[in-house]
């Protein structure tokens, strides 16, 4: 289905049904496996995600696509403007009754697509949000955008976000885009990327990327890293490729622990770029072939904490 420059919301490929419902007070979700409906609203994502245990949570938002109207990209953010303050209201609550267990940090979500002035306004507004004196621990940047506008976007939002708070950005790992999104205010990252590209036989490494199932690798039996010294990378070459069970997750492996420099994995590059010195950073990219990096990047200055705990010691 070509969609390129095609705005419309109720958008949906020939013979399919939507199986997402969007209203005021939450969303409801249809399987496609047995038909069966499962309703999210803001307090029962913070529910789960409190009973998770999780360390971060993030306010439930909802992620609009660059073929929405700007009409309904809008409405969109003023409701994930009122979903973040009911996210809020249920995290400070779930935590005073969670009190002797570990604090969880809340991260509210800056939405806003392509618009400047709907990601900034978004982003005013989300930190302006407290209840009862308390606000976000941190800030994610989601929502749709295309990949030679990141660098952009990145940069509009974090002007607006504060300096001793964390910025996020969901769903992004590509190694240009890492690069791009650090030089533009970006402390961390979560993306399932390496692993759908190791499930489809690619794996990333210092000199770029490639499929382990060409031809050029069906007779050889070396490291597909000579930095990376597991013995599961190496058993991708003798006769378990992706897709096999056992090929798969090795290729997973790989790309989450891809090294991309002497100790920094692709992994912990990912989780925590603020633990890096930019000058470490300049370096990191100077290794890196050209076919995974994009543009040239500039130092910025390293931030104090990637995710600050002030008043929840």
């Amino acid at each position: 289905m070509n969609t390129d420059g095609l705005q419309d919301d109720d958008v949906i490929a020939e013979g399919k049904t939507r199986l997402v419902q969007v209203d005021e007070d939450g969303v409801t979700f249809t399987s496609h496996l047995d038909g069966s409906q499962h309703r999210f609203t803001p307090e029962i994502s913070m529910q789960i995600q409190h009973q998770l245990g999780a360390d971060i949570l993030f306010a439930f938002d909802e992620c609009t696509t660059l073929m929405n109207t700007r009409t309904y990209q809008e409405q969109s953010v003023a409701r994930t403007q009122r979903w973040a303050a009911r996210c809020l209201a249920e995290h400070v609550r779930l935590t005073r009754e969670r009190a002797p267990r570990p604090y969880q940090a809340l991260f509210a979500v800056v939405q806003g697509a392509q618009y400047e002035d709907l990601r900034r306004r978004a982003a005013r507004d989300l930190v302006s949000l407290t209840i009862d004196g308390s606000g976000f621990d941190g800030y994610g940047i989601g929502g749709a955008l295309e990949k030679e506008n990141l660098g952009t976007i990145v940069r509009w939002v974090s002007e607006e976000l504060p300096e001793d708070k964390t910025r996020h950005l969901l769903g992004i790992s590509e190694p240009d885009d890492i690069f791009t999104a650090i030089e533009n205010g970006v402390d961390a990252f979560d993306c399932v990327a390496p692993s759908r590209v190791a499930r489809n036989a690619a794996v990333y490494t210092a000199r770029g990327r490639f499929n382990v199932t060409s031809a050029a690798c069906r007779r050889s039996f070396l490291p597909i890293d000579e930095d990376l010294r597991l013995l599961h990378v190496r058993a991708l070459h003798a006769g378990v490729p992706p897709p096999s069970i056992q090929g798969s997750r090795d290729a997973r492996l790989n790309a989450v622990h891809h090294p991309l420099t002497n100790g920094s994995s692709y992994a912990s590059l990912t989780i925590s770029v603020a633990s890096i010195e930019a000058g470490s950073l300049l370096r990191l990219q100077d290794r890196l072939p050209g076919s995974l990096l994009r543009g040239e990047m500039t130092a910025r200055p390293r931030r104090a904490s990637v995710f600050p705990r002030q008043g929840h010691e």
